[in-house]
């Protein structure tokens, strides 16, 4: 029994005549998402794309469950091909729908005809449908109103696809297509959020992480890259670049007031990851911050990390509670991952009483003791970068 994945690409069809070009896109993350699995073909039928597999070897279920996290995929359907033939296709709905039909109580049969050229009309094929499945199944009820379980059958030009109900899909805009930004990951719950959602709105992801040994561990940065895996079952492949952020920060220990350590520390990560930002082409940066989570989000103090960005910073965390990024961490699998007891450079050197209300006049005058540009150039060089897949 042949089998496909009909997708259907949700706001995708807002784009009028830019649709194709954003469907295409989608086809091109999901042929490079799936093409260790072996080969598809990928056909546009109005309001559907059909993923197709040439070969029969393809591990279907890990394909399934790849589309599943695509971004730009509202729902989609594992559908069985059958035959033009009324008789084909009650046979086809039973042998691929028949254990599923078995653990429920009620169904409805829903028929799409697209080729009018097909002998039954939609109800007709409901009609002989459901009554050969209540043939074979006796103590099946029909409710069109709340069924378990709807069985759908569409009669296209060239072929007949069953399925049962639809799969919800990641949603979203196609990766790649609202462009590139560079996310500052570290180890916590939040910028693993935080990149989720703008990958989901379309942008490439690059991430920037800052590590400070020997105050951080080799397993931190590990962990890390873990995280960076797990965003990218969704957004796809991340380019990882780890800034080594030691000697910046002890100058500020040593050099600026216990009381503005974070908020300059934040600036200056700020300054290099533009820098990283503008070389991997990227057009935007994205923080996991949370307004008034902590002493370095409340509003002066993002209002003092801004003044130094050069291209727009995106926050998309910056309305939700606690629980709510936690949530959003568990659906995406980093929650477990990000309580990992490793410390990333951010928790190094907190203070004790950090200045909640900062002006910049006075973080700019705490910043002018220490000449930070040549150190900020050997950070840079001294980047190390990787690619991860999810």
């Amino acid at each position: 029994m042949k089998k496909v994945i009909l997708i259907k690409n949700g706001e995708l069809v807002l784009k009028g005549l830019n649709r194709s070009t954003f469907e295409d896109m989608l086809i091109k993350n999901m042929r490079r998402r799936l093409s260790d699995l072996g080969k598809f073909n990928f056909i546009k039928a109005q309001s559907t794309i059909i993923a197709e597999p040439e070969d029969e070897d393809v591990d279907f279920d890990e394909a399934v469950d790849r589309v599943s996290r695509i971004f730009g995929i509202v729902a989609f359907s594992v559908a069985a091909v059958a035959e033009k033939e009324l008789g084909k296709i009650e046979e086809c709905v039973m042998e691929f729908l028949g254990d599923e039909l078995r653990a429920v109580r009620t169904f409805k049969v829903n028929a799409k005809r697209s080729d009018k050229k097909f002998m039954y009309k939609s109800p007709e094929i409901c009609r002989e449908v459901g009554g050969y499945i209540l043939s074979k199944i006796p103590a099946l009820r029909v409710d069109v109103h709340n069924p378990e379980l709807t069985v759908t059958v569409e009669v296209r030009d060239r072929h007949v696809f069953v399925h049962g109900n639809q799969l919800k899909g990641a949603g979203g805009m196609p990766v790649g297509s609202s462009g590139r930004a560079a996310l500052l990951l570290s180890g916590g719950i939040d910028s693993p959020v935080a990149g989720y959602m703008m990958a989901k709105r379309g942008l490439i992801l690059t991430a920037v992480h800052f590590a400070a040994p020997p105050y951080t561990s080799p397993r931190a940065e590990l962990k890390v890259k873990k995280l960076a895996a797990l965003v990218a079952r969704y957004s796809g492949r991340i380019n990882l670049a780890v800034v080594p952020f030691t000697e910046i920060q002890e100058h500020i220990k040593d050099n600026c007031p216990e009381e503005l350590f974070t908020i300059i520390m934040r600036r200056l990560m700020m300054k290099i990851a533009l820098r990283i930002a503008k070389n991997d082409k990227c057009q935007a940066l994205i923080t996991g911050e949370s307004l008034g989570q902590v002493a370095s989000q409340t509003i002066g103090a993002i209002a003092c990390t801004d003044a130094v960005a050069t291209m727009p910073v995106f926050r998309p965390c910056i309305g939700m509670d606690k629980e709510e990024i936690i949530s959003v961490a568990r659906k995406i699998g980093t929650f477990e991952t990000s309580l990992e007891p490793y410390e990333d450079c951010c928790t190094v050197f907190t203070p004790k009483h950090p200045r909640t209300r900062p002006t910049l006049e006075l973080i700019e005058q705490a910043e002018s003791r220490v000449d930070f540009e040549e150190m900020l150039s050997r950070a840079v060089s001294e980047t190390r970068f990787c690619s991860i897949d999810g």
